[in-house]
């Protein structure tokens, strides 16, 4: 008997008891971290605990709960890997002098009056070209993030410049498995689904493109002068011996990407030559090597920006961030596994009248299921499938639903400590989810103004409109 068929021995939650149960976990996490000041893993395990005690009222035995915990980790098993292989591979950059030669060659050309829309627009290009915001972020977006600091702007700017360009690109390319997730969750074409989203996400992206280079201007006095870019160059060239042969790992793993390879193997291979090039070149023992993938590396030149740009990575410095995403998925399963996100969401669709409150709906839907499951694949799904007749019963094209589908399940994930998505943000951008989130600015613009053309009527496609 499968746990699906398990849980239909169980009675459906009624609309209170599902809004209890829900409203209760974000009472928990809310004052446990806010008010209380205790860590986000303790919030969630007493979380994970109150969800449990609500399927006990339901009838569920203990272990039918434990096997919806479970589901709800399986279903991210992916994610997982890449959290364990992402602290390995910003390590090796290190250790082979990637991320010192990527500064080394970039401090001398780069403007600050120009950086925050230059990462907005590199971050768009890869993500669009890979169809991966994750593999954007862990690669061009930890080097981005670090010269931003050593040119005297904010990281938690820098970052939201970074993801707001890898989350355009993941969620306007046709290779992006969210892009055809959404497209094929709700029965409609991924080109039609690309193109209800340039209506709202279009326009986002010239506004912030706007923003972020006005943002940018405000550093234009930052400009380094010869001494300040040697004396940051110095120590890295101390630590490291730079020339193009260091750019080999992350050019690996860029090319296998483009060619649509899975990010695992991708990851494996760039480290692999990270390896050998921090051997070779920069003549590093193996043991050592290996220490500073398990640990990460730790630099010690005495320059202050530099070891803080350094000193990073490694498979332990993950295991905070695995742990918290495992939580939060034991948490979704059975949130999702019991029913209480789906009769608390079908009682608030009952009460939509109008079309800009469907679509607000739908928006908040996604991004409660992304706070309740952890997993933005899960969100995604599960806006689909709760609001497909909806959609179809007020004469709405499915690719109105996608769209909305994606602008909550796909811009919001990485807003959320919790999630898989904002916990992998976060570890591999070195800035908290709380830093970086306000300077994300197309997901919060793209929600705004998604709402607010339903609202004036524009970008509604209905059945009978082509």
């Amino acid at each position: 008997m499968t746990n699906l068929e398990k849980v239909n021995e169980h009675p459906e939650p009624g609309f209170g008891s599902a809004l209890l149960c829900c409203s209760g976990i974000l009472v928990i996490i809310i004052a446990s971290v806010f008010f209380i000041k205790i860590e986000l893993h303790i919030a969630l395990i007493l979380a994970l605990i109150w969800a449990a005690f609500n399927t006990a009222l339901l009838g569920f035995r203990f272990r039918d709960t434990k096997a919806l915990m479970n589901d709800g980790v399986i279903a991210a098993v992916g994610a997982i890997y890449i959290f364990m292989l992402i602290g390995v591979v910003i390590a090796a950059l290190i250790e082979s002098g990637t991320i010192a030669g990527i500064i080394v060659y970039a401090l001398g050309v780069v403007d600050p009056r120009w950086f925050l829309p230059a990462c907005l627009l590199l971050c768009s290009f890869m993500s669009m070209a890979t169809g991966t915001s994750w593999g954007t972020v862990g690669t061009a977006g930890v080097v981005l993030v670090g010269l931003g600091e050593f040119i005297g702007l904010p990281a938690p700017m820098v970052a939201g410049a970074v993801i707001s360009g890898a989350l355009f690109g993941d969620k306007m390319s046709p290779l992006s498995d969210t892009t055809i997730l959404a497209a094929t969750a709700v029965g409609t074409e991924v080109d039609q689904h690309i193109r209800a989203m340039f209506y709202t996400t279009g326009p986002t992206f010239l506004i912030i493109l706007l923003v972020f280079g006005l943002l940018s201007f405000r550093y234009a006095g930052a400009e380094l002068s010869l001494t300040e870019i040697d004396a940051l160059r110095q120590p890295l060239l101390d630590q490291f011996s730079v020339n193009l042969l260091v750019f080999l790992p992350l050019l690996v793993i860029i090319s296998m990407s483009f060619m649509r390879m899975a990010a695992e193997p991708s990851m494996m291979a760039g480290t692999a030559v990270a390896v050998i090039i921090a051997i070779f070149l920069q003549e590093r023992e193996f043991s050592e090597i290996l220490y500073s993938l398990q640990y990460g590396y730790v630099s010690e030149s005495g320059i202050a920006s530099v070891d803080t740009l350094l000193t990073r990575g490694g498979l332990q410095s993950m295991m905070w961030t695995l742990s918290l995403a495992l939580i939060a998925l034991a948490l979704g399963g059975i949130l999702n596994g019991a029913g209480f996100l789906k009769v608390l969401v079908s009682g608030l669709i009952k009460r939509i009248k109008t079309a800009t409150q469907l679509v607000a709906s739908t928006i908040a839907t996604c991004i409660l299921a992304n706070m309740s499951m952890g997993e933005n694949y899960l969100a995604v799904i599960f806006g689909s499938r709760i609001y497909k007749d909806t959609y179809q019963e007020r004469g709405l094209q499915p690719r109105m639903l996608s769209r909305c589908v994606e602008e909550g399940a796909t811009l919001s994930a990485g807003l959320i400590p919790w999630t898989t998505t904002g916990a992998f943000f976060s570890a591999a951008l070195g800035v908290s989810t709380a830093q970086y989130a306000p300077w994300v600015l197309l997901s919060s613009f793209n929600m705004v103004i998604s709402i607010g053309l339903t609202a004036l009527g524009k970008g509604i496609f209905k059945k009978n409109n082509p």
